[in-house]
């Protein structure tokens, strides 16, 4: 499967962004073509250390990179990453990659 791993930093006002993330940019990315499963971490989010700056973590599962590459490429995939283009920030952080299991 290959997976597109969403991180994003913490904001000055966390609601604000939890409002327009989970009320608009939530339903724009189930829409995707070939998304097979959509997680997002459910609160706080840590390190072996303790406290993190990172807000949320979001993972999207596509069958392997030529589905994920066909659904961010479709009319879906397209308004999900301009409705991101509004609220991302420097500092987060998006990682694609494809696994196997052992």
């Amino acid at each position: 499967m290959a997976r597109l791993l969403v991180i994003y930093k913490k904001r000055q006002d966390a609601s604000a962004f939890d409002k327009h993330y989970f009320e608009t940019h939530v339903p724009l990315v189930k829409k995707i073509p070939g998304l097979r499963k959509f997680d997002l971490s459910h609160g706080p989010v840590g390190t072996p250390a303790g406290e993190s700056d990172v807000h949320l973590v979001a993972t999207l599962h596509f069958d392997d990179l030529a589905a994920m590459q066909a659904g961010m490429a479709s009319a879906e995939g397209q308004a999900t990453a301009l409705d991101a283009q509004g609220f991302m920030g420097a500092k987060d952080s998006l990682l694609v990659f494809d696994t196997r299991e052992y």
